[in-house]
């Protein structure tokens, strides 16, 4: 608990909103209003948010399996298709296991975001020329919905 601060004439006393502080707080300083602490207060806020963003990448992550069985089935190729699929492999596996800080960053919405570059990408490389066949590993991901 942080000490009742002096502010500009008012006395408060901010907390994380224990309830043995606040009830601490009450009877030691009766006329001490109880202020949570804004780090906590955002915190609490962004709960229902940051479980529906922790949902969304979960099911998120179901779409995106099976980059292991892509990644052994080039391993031993060493030409520049296999390259371009692990590039893209990697920028999966890259965006699977960006978190970041919640409640500050939504990493579902994150998530979404990279995985959709990388289909708007792969898009991109069938539709100048690459052979859909010779593709076909890392295009799976763009075809997921």
């Amino acid at each position: 608990m942080s000490d009742a601060s002096r502010q500009g004439g008012v006395y408060e006393s901010p907390s994380s909103g224990q309830h043995s502080i606040r009830k601490t707080v009450a009877s030691s300083l009766p006329d001490v209003p109880h202020q949570l602490c804004h780090f906590h207060y955002l915190r609490e806020a962004a709960k229902p948010v940051y479980k529906a963003d922790r949902h969304a990448k979960k099911e998120l992550k179901k779409q995106v399996r099976g980059v292991r069985p892509i990644e052994r089935g080039i391993e031993k190729r060493s030409d520049e298709i296999a390259t371009v699929i692990r590039s893209y492999c990697l920028a999966v596996r890259s965006a699977l296991t960006d978190d970041g800080h919640p409640p500050l960053t939504a990493s579902g919405l994150r998530l979404h975001d990279r995985l959709t570059l990388i289909a708007t990408s792969l898009e991109w490389v069938a539709k100048k020329g690459a052979s859909q066949q010779r593709l076909s590993a890392c295009t799976a991901f763009s075809k997921r919905d």
